[in-house]
């Protein structure tokens, strides 16, 4: 099955788009990767997000026409990856949409929004399309993500020792893989959300992130500063666990900076930046991993990935590359994958991964331009995802 998967992080960024052929070999979940591409979102789109993004006000009107607006921009993605990508032969599309709201409240999450309405993708396309995959886990008790988690495991059963999984998007989240235990996966804190934030605020809006983290670099860590960021309840909770925007915004970091003596600018970055090593390197610590597969934007930031393997001397550090799936792609195609997952009636997680009762059938479909015709049920989940080229 030729899978499109469309996706956009917590940095809002751009629209990641990956495509795949997926097979179930037995046990096995064979993955060839197409390629994948990176679209802007339009200007005035993303600058709808960043004003209706907590903790900004909003109004329906406003959520309305983030809805179409996304849902428009994420067609237009899918449009370009079947011509560009899969030379316009493809049989579905996994979006995962904008993440506008994820709702926790004393580390339950009570509900998720991902805005992007799918008939736009259905009716540019004319395929079917998998969507909203997070809301049926946190129906059944779960956080609702991280959702690569799944992929993460299938991929990390190759590896020996207890390796893990980290992305570093707009929040951090890795996957630990020990032997003889269930797959454990988690949000560890801030990658780039606060970054990001810090960057666009002394900028004045200017520069939107810390450029292969030059200023990091020139700055200096506060020692009082990160000890005072260190002190967040949010650390000390245990696992499976999610954040957010909600949670570590601009805000939150002017509220810090206004508690301890404001350092420069530059030193407030370098800061931000080991206080992201440093809560990676403690959730690693403490569940003995042995090898680290990095992959997300944040492994564009040679500064940040300094500071990681400063941190985690003796564990090695590896780019997702290394096992055949692209940093920039592995989260558009882990949502190809569970879009693949459910239209073959397979759960697309792991209770251990998310806290949830069960492990669910995740997403609605949305039909294409002709009668929907799902697959016959697989008999058997995948054990190991295997990547072909």
């Amino acid at each position: 099955m030729r899978v499109i998967g469309l996706m956009s992080g917590t940095s809002y960024d751009a629209i990641e788009a990956a495509a795949a052929d997926l097979t179930l070999d037995d046990d096995t979940l064979l993955l060839r990767p197409l390629g994948h591409l990176s679209v802007a979102y339009p200007d005035d789109v993303r600058a709808l997000i960043a004003a209706s993004l907590p903790p900004a006000a909003t109004t329906t009107q406003a959520m309305c026409a983030l809805d179409s607006g996304i849902g428009q921009a994420f067609a237009g993605a899918a449009v370009r990856a079947l011509r560009e990508l899969c030379a316009g032969a493809a049989d579905l599309v996994v979006s995962h949409g904008q993440t506008v709201h994820h709702w926790v409240e004393d580390g339950v999450v009570r509900g998720t929004l991902q805005l992007g309405q799918p008939a736009w993708i259905a009716e540019a396309t004319g395929l079917p399309v998998v969507s909203d995959l997070r809301s049926r886990d946190v129906a059944a008790g779960g956080q609702g993500a991280p959702l690569v988690g799944m992929t993460d495991t299938l991929l990390l059963r190759a590896l020996p020792g207890i390796p893990a999984a980290l992305n570093l998007g707009g929040i951090a989240n890795v996957t630990v893989l020990a032997p003889g235990a269930d797959p454990l996966a988690f949000d560890t804190g801030p990658a780039n959300a606060l970054l990001d934030a810090a960057v666009h605020h002394f900028t004045d809006g200017a520069a939107t992130h810390d450029e292969d983290g030059r200023r990091a670099a020139a700055g200096r860590v506060s020692t009082e500063l990160l000890r005072f960021l260190l002190d967040d309840p949010y650390y000390r909770r245990t696992a499976p666990k999610t954040t957010g925007k909600e949670h570590f915004h601009l805000p939150y970091l002017k509220r810090a900076l206004d508690a301890v003596p404001t350092p420069a600018p530059d030193d407030v970055l370098a800061t931000l930046t080991r206080l992201t090593a440093v809560t990676v390197a403690d959730a690693c610590r403490a569940h003995q991993v042995t090898e680290l597969v990095v992959s997300g934007g944040g492994t564009r930031n040679p500064v940040l990935v300094r500071m990681l393997a400063e941190e985690l001397p003796g564990v090695p550090l590896r780019r997702s590359e290394d096992l055949g799936l692209p940093s920039d792609a592995k989260e558009a195609l882990a949502f190809a994958t569970l879009g693949f997952l459910t239209v073959h009636g397979l759960p697309g997680t792991h209770p251990a991964t998310t806290g949830a009762s069960r492990a669910t059938l995740l997403g609605s479909i949305t039909p294409g331009l002709y009668p929907l015709r799902l697959p016959e049920p697989a008999t058997r989940a995948p054990h190991r995802l295997r990547i072909i080229h």
